[in-house]
């Protein structure tokens, strides 16, 4: 992949990518709950997520994205099991940044 060269720095060596993935989900309150209540939504399906992000690893086991990454930090890791995984998409590394024009007289 060729790194993206912004403001005098090389941004990006990792690949950009789109994970649908299905999550884990705990629901109720504490304490008690009706069991009929609960039943019901028992059968719902778990809650589908959509992750984008720089991937920092992939294995057979999890991808590991960060939705930030600069010369020497980056942001938190989201860790997704690849059980979980629905589809992954590369991203296009290519960006478009369009600089503010400054105005005569102001």
């Amino acid at each position: 992949m060729c790194p993206i060269y912004y403001r005098g720095l090389y941004m990006i060596d990792y690949m950009l990518v789109e994970v649908i993935w299905v999550d884990a989900e705990e629901y109720g309150d504490t304490g008690w709950n009706d069991l009929k209540a609960m039943k019901r939504y028992a059968k719902k399906p778990c809650p589908e997520m959509h992750s984008v992000g720089y991937v920092l690893h992939n294995d057979k086991h999890h991808i590991t994205l960060a939705s930030t990454i600069g010369p020497k930090e980056c942001s938190t890791l989201e860790k997704i099991p690849t059980g979980f995984i629905k589809s992954i998409s590369k991203l296009s590394p290519e960006i478009q940044v369009e600089q503010p024009t400054k105005k005569k007289g102001k």
